[in-house]
Order: C-alpha cells, then structure tokens, then sequence
C-alpha cells in the first residue's frame, strides 16, 4: 500500500479514517480484474461485509456496467489487464459518470503510475495484494468523497420513491418544477384582470393624474397613445399593419394582445423567483428559461430579447469575475488586504468596525466595484483562516462573510445620490416636479441610515453565527499579513496588474456615468491580458452561470417595464392600501415596503422605475412633502437581499463563495433567502423606526 495510514495523502488524494463498516450503510462496488481467482475472492470477502458487488473480467464490461447501472458507487480497477488498461478504462468512465470514485488496484505499482492515474482523477492508488480492512477504508472513503462529486458535477441523488422523486435535491426537484409549470399556465391562461386592460388601454392625457403615469416609457407616450400601442409599435410585436409613417409595415397590439404578454411576464418572473429560492434546477438553466419565456410568447422580438441579457450591469459582473481571478493568481488580494484589514483582529472588529466603515464607504463609490474587490480577499482569510485552526471547511465562516459583505454593501445605497443609478432615477422622478434634494441635502436626510444599518447587521450575524463557527480564533490582521508576507516583493506579474486595477478604479470612479461599470472592466481584462497576466483559460474558467442568472434578471427587468407588468403590480398594490397609509408617514412605510419587497425580483433602477412614477404624485396630491415618499423609495430599492438576482453585490458573493481546495458551492440559495428575509425585516425596522419615525422629524421636511 502506498502509505494508507489514519490520514495520508497519496499522490495528491486525501484519505480519511473511518469507524468501520458497522455504522454504515453499505453501497454498490463494481470489481474489475482480469485475473478471475483473485477477482472473486476479493468479491466473496467484500460481498461478507455487507457490500453489493458486481465483477467483471475486462475493461470494456467494466465502462457498459458503470454506463448503465447508476447505483455503482465505488470502482476497484486493475491497472494492467489486457485490452484496454487500467488508466484508459479511468479516463471512460469519468466520461460518463464523474461523480463515481475509482480505487485503481495492481500489483505493478509505481510512483509514476500512481502520479498517471491522479492526474485522471482517481480517487486512491493502492498495491496488490491488498489488506482487506485497508481497501474497505479506502471503499468507504471514496462513498463519503462521492457524495461532494455529486453537488460538484450538480448530479442529482437517485430517488427510491415516489415522494422522495418529487422531493428530488439540489438542482433536480420534479415537484417544485410541476408546480412551477402549473402556475406559469394558471397566469398565462388566465382572463386579464380589468385593471391591466384600463391601465394598458387608458391614453396619455398628460398630466400627473394619468393612471399610466408609472410605465417605464411614459415619456416617449405621445398625447393620446395608449401603452399597448406604443408597447407594440415601438418593439415590434403583434399585428402587422400598413404603416402610417410612410411606406413599410408598422405594428400595433391591442390592450388584450398586451395583458397577454404582461400575464407571461408576471408568470415567468413568479417561476423564476420559486426555482431560484428552491433550486429546483441549476441557476443558469432558469436563467435560461427567462428568456424561454419572452422569445416564444412574443413578449419581444428575438434582437430585443438578447439585447436584454446584455446590459451592462451584466458586462460589469462577468469583467469583475474576471478580474479576481487576476487578483488571486497574481496575489495582489493578499497585499490589498494589509492595507484594508490591517487593523482588524477579532470577529467582533469585523462586525462592528470594518462593516460599518465599508457601508459608508459604499454610499459613495459603488458598493459593486468594493464587493468585488473585497470578496476574494475574504475569501483568502477564510481559507488561511482553516488551515490555521486546522479544520477542512466551516461552512458558517465563508457564509457569514459572503452574506455580511454583501448585505451592507447593499445597505449604503441609501447614503449619498452617488451610490447608485437607483438614486438618480429617483432625482430624474422629483425633478420632474421640481422638487429634487441637492447632493448634500440628499446626504443629510439618508446617511445616518448607513452606520446604524451596519451595525443591526453585524449584531444580526454575530448572533446568529458567533456559535456555529468552527474556526473560533480569527485574527483577520495576522493573517492577511502573514499571507503578504509569505508572498515576498512584488514580483514582474503583480507590477503589471497593478496600475491596471488601479486604472480601473480611476475609470470607475471618474467616468463611470459615461462609459458604464462594464466599460472599464472589460478594457482592463484586455489590457491584463495584453500584459500576459490573465490568460484566455483564466477568463474562460469564471462562474457563466452567475453571469447568465444575472443577464436574466435584466431581461426579467426589461420585460415587465416595457409590457407594463410593473405598472400593474405597483397600481395593485397601491389601491389596495388603507386610508391611513395614503398620505404623510403611513405612505412612507408602505412604499418602502412594496418597493423593499420588488426590488428582490427586479432590478433598483427599474423598481424605481416603475413604482416612483406612481408615489410621487400621490405625495402631492395628499400634501405629502415629495422628498419623504421619494427618498423612502430609492432607500428601500438598496433592500435586495434575499435572492442572488437582487443586485450584483449578491451575484458575485455567491459566485466567489467556493470552497478553495474542492470548489463546492459554499454559501447557497437557501442561505439567501433564509438570512435574506430576515435582513430584509430588520432593514424595514430601522428605516421606519431610526429614519421615519426618527431623525426625519426631527430634522422636517
């Protein structure tokens, strides 16, 4: 045996000690051995310890075994045997079933062939003749080791029954997805409600008492044009008409045709939401389906359809993946940790120092760019952060960084206009009544929010995980100074991405609202690549489906705006409110609440979009000062914390938040939504009681 001990590794495969074979379920084991003596010998001895065995004789009945009986759990393999080898018989069935662990067995063991056979991916190299009780460890190992494979390569787990099949896991839920279908046809097929047949009919008179004063393009409506005209005219859909511009062909949709594709909107976007929080099925596939739904109801013309998963918020988070791929290969991370986390040397430092400085600093240079710079640092100390309390994962740990980094982040959108395009959207709103705050007015009504938010969070995340952690000594500064240091002088790679990310920080902060996030970015991913610091391989290797899962939430945006979808559920919900909730602080909290709850769905800038239009002229008409009912808008849009879709903050926590050694997903849609909800409640406290019920009357309006 080629050094099996209680904890060894061999040729880069780590195998860990087991109790036995008493306290455990025993799986399917597939014998391949050309020599039959041996071969069913060593079968009859795993058979009396409770295993189900298969042998064969060959190679090629090993690959069509393991092809087509998906309980094989465990493969022992003969390295030499005629035919086929060993190695060529690994490399087959990895092909077609990679979650399954191949033990190589032989008696003509050699380091170079151990080294051969790790490279293919097997799992342990053992020699001939072998002690049972240390193939049996090995076999149990490798059961244990199967199980992580299987959420590596987003296998599915074999269902035995029925309800267990509708269950499913992670990834593979019939149930959830047979529900999903039969909601999406429920909507779709449904009769339009009234309301959204008035709304999309209704023409534009003009004024602030206009029932369609909320859509997206309301301003591109011409007096007296509908929204399901202008919705079909101007995108192309619906019924083809002589145009009466000149010749060539014009569009025009009846309100009925609109609703229609209003209610396949409002469907996808309820499916997507429950696939996303149940991971009923791999994030990118429901992505996917988003733009399913749009191309084949006719919600906008195939070019339309795509250029809605190409925003450049989407450009921004696949260029931010990039780049911290550059970070962490030239271990710039480690050298930008010193200089941010250098004075921080306990959990609670973390917590109730660092977070709050890092909201602040979000309301005034975007809380994407900070993200996405800091995530693959505290990444970086979670994994040294292991190796030093000599613990292989603390799930807690990287979850509660990922979620807390990004959670405030969110919470300093309220801070300053300058935290993002949700807050000039906003001033683009009041200023429509010329009644927009200035920049530091804006300051002073929506900073004190960020500290206090920072802080709830800490408090929140200390509680909740100070005892889960595995790891319970973390000095953040020693850590990130012992990693700098460990990398000695800059060397030739980290002084030519160097200037580089500076320069992007330069573009982001300065022209930014010309050329976009995505704009830098992807010019500093040519420029690292021009410089051979970032290859193509490194691009190619990012998270797409966190870049997909994001595009499709743009396009998710785009469609409910344009086929005024969101108009409607903004309308719903604001005829539904009581006469108390009309007018003055009542309305406050009720807009925040609509607007905190929608912006997990939709983007900030297009929830605002859609539902200050509608708010702010009711503050006026109720004498409601406009800046109340307008700030608690734009504040409640920084709310998105409960799915990964909500802002890029999420996206690209939940993208970096791998395991470093095995690469399992770590922080998971569940976490989102479970830790979301309640970031979410407790944002809504402190707005209403530290903000509305707070300070703003004291300071008036």
């Amino acid at each position: 045996v080629f050094g099996f001990g209680r904890q060894t590794r061999i040729s880069g495969f780590e195998i860990r000690n087991t109790s036995g074979t008493g306290s455990m379920i025993m799986g399917k084991v597939l014998l391949v051995d050309d020599e039959t003596g041996f071969r069913k010998s060593l079968s009859k001895r795993l058979k009396m310890r409770s295993y189900d065995v298969l042998d064969v004789g060959s190679g090629e009945d090993a690959i069509k075994v393991a092809r087509s009986d998906p309980q094989v759990e465990v493969v022992v393999l003969d390295l030499k045997m005629p035919g086929m080898t060993g190695d060529q018989v690994l490399k087959e069935i990895k092909t077609y079933r990679p979650a399954v662990q191949v033990i190589m067995l032989t008696g003509h063991g050699s380091l170079e062939s151990a080294m051969e056979t790790g490279r293919a991916d097997a799992f342990a190299y053992l020699e001939k003749p072998c002690d049972i009780g240390t193939l049996v460890q090995a076999i149990n190992s490798a059961r244990e080791a199967k199980v992580h494979a299987m959420a590596r390569h987003e296998i599915p787990s074999m269902a035995r029954t029925w309800r267990t099949w509708l269950i499913g896991s992670h990834n593979s839920r019939p149930g959830v997805i047979l529900l999903g279908a039969l909601l999406f046809l429920g909507i779709v097929l449904a009769p339009a409600p009234q309301r959204l047949l008035t709304l999309l009919g209704s023409p534009k008179a003009g004024t602030i008492s206009d029932i369609n004063h909320g859509y997206a393009d309301y301003r591109s409506l011409s007096p007296g044009q509908n929204i399901a005209d202008f919705y079909g005219h101007k995108y192309k859909v619906g019924d083809e008409v002589a145009s009466a511009d000149g010749p060539g062909k014009g569009y025009t949709l009846t309100p009925a045709q609109a609703a229609f594709r209003a209610q396949a909107m409002l469907a996808t976007l309820l499916v997507a939401a429950l696939f996303w929080a149940t991971g009923a099925v791999p994030v990118g596939i429901t992505a996917l389906l988003v733009g399913v739904g749009m191309y084949f109801l006719g919600v906008l013309r195939p070019d339309e359809v795509a250029a809605a998963y190409a925003k450049d918020a989407v450009i921004f988070i696949f260029g931010v993946l990039a780049i911290a791929q550059a970070m962490t290969k030239t271990g710039l991370d480690r050298r930008i940790g010193v200089l941010l986390l250098g004075p921080v040397k306990s959990l609670r430092m973390v917590l109730f120092l660092f977070l709050p400085m890092f909201a602040v600093a979000c309301s005034f240079i975007s809380e994407h760019a900070l993200v996405a710079f800091l995530m693959p640092l505290f990444m970086m100390v979670y994994a040294s952060s292991l190796r030093r309390s000599r613990v292989s994962e603390d799930r807690a740990l990287a979850v509660m960084f990922a979620l807390a980094l990004c959670y405030v982040g969110n919470s300093g959108g309220p801070g300053s206009p300058a935290a993002g395009g949700r807050n000039a959207v906003m001033l683009a709103i009041l200023s429509d009544y010329d009644v927009a705050p200035t920049f530091g007015q804006w300051v002073i009504y929506g900073l004190p929010f960020v500290p206090v938010m920072a802080l709830a969070a800490g408090t929140y995340f200390y509680l909740v995980f100070r005892k889960r952690l595995k790891v319970k000594d973390l000095n953040v500064s020693a850590i990130v100074r012992e990693a700098a240091e460990r990398l000695g002088p800059m060397n030739s790679l980290e002084l030519r991405a160097a200037p580089v990310l500076i320069l992007l920080v330069l573009l982001w902060v300065t022209v930014s609202d010309r050329y976009g996030m995505g704009g830098p970015v992807i010019l500093c991913i040519v420029l690292l690549n021009v410089l051979r610091v970032l290859r193509w391989r490194d691009i190619a290797g990012i998270p797409w489906d966190v870049v997909f899962l994001y595009a499709s939430a743009a396009a998710l945006g785009k469609g409910l705006a344009v086929t005024g979808a969101a108009l409607f559920l903004a309308d719903s919900f604001v005829s539904v409110l009581p006469a108390s909730m009309q007018s003055g602080t009542g309305l406050a909290i009720a807009t925040s609440l609509f607007t905190g709850l929608t912006t997990n769905f939709m983007s900030d800038g297009a929830t605002v979009s859609a539902i200050g239009p509608i708010t702010v002229p009711m503050a006026t008409i109720t004498q409601t000062h406009p800046w109340m009912i307008g700030l608690a808008t734009a504040f409640a849009s920084s709310f998105a914390h409960m799915l990964i879709i909500g802002t890029p903050n999420n996206a690209i926590a939940y993208a970096l938040c791998k395991d470093p050694v095995t690469g399992e997903q770590l922080v998971t849609l569940t976490d989102f939504l479970k830790h979301g909800a309640v970031m979410l409640l407790i944002s809504f406290l402190v707005l209403w009681f530290w903000v509305f019920l707070g300070y703003w009357r004291w300071i008036g309006f």
